[in-house]
């Protein structure tokens, strides 16, 4: 009698069988709204099957565990990405952007002279060169 008020059923609308993963390029065409009512629904059957586990002592409920948190890692990773995508494009041309979206490359990369820098001359550099002839060599054949 013990086991069976404590254990608790998995939600109605559960349909996933036991060893399926969830797909990020199938997540990636739901919204925000659903992935984030996916990983509601991930986190309480994950819930419901940790409870189910303690309780009836099984051990088939293991790899299901383990299949539920990969699920959630997967729905929170396509969530960052599709937030990261938004503000890569909310902050495209600005003059400033925020640190984490910035390109990573290499510290001495990020420290070189870009294309308009090293383009660049002083003024005395201006003036040598306009007031400089090229010189012209005669080659002997």
């Amino acid at each position: 009698t013990h086991e069976s008020s404590l254990s608790l059923r998995l939600p109605a609308n559960f349909n996933m069988p036991e060893g399926s993963r969830a797909k990020a390029y199938k997540l990636r065409q739901l919204n925000k709204d659903e992935l984030l009512e996916k990983l509601k629904e991930y986190q309480q059957t994950l819930a419901s099957l940790r409870v189910e586990q303690v309780v009836s002592g099984n051990p088939s409920k293991v790899s299901q565990i383990k299949t539920f948190r990969k699920n959630i890692a997967v729905v929170k990773t396509v969530l960052t990405a599709n937030q990261r995508t938004a503000l890569k494009e909310h902050y495209k041309g600005a003059k400033y952007v925020p640190i984490d979206l910035r390109a990573k490359k290499t510290r001495a990369i990020r420290r070189q002279l870009n294309k308009h820098e090293r383009s660049q001359t002083t003024l005395r550099q201006q003036k040598r060169k306009m007031y400089t002839t090229p010189r012209v060599y005669a080659l002997k054949a």
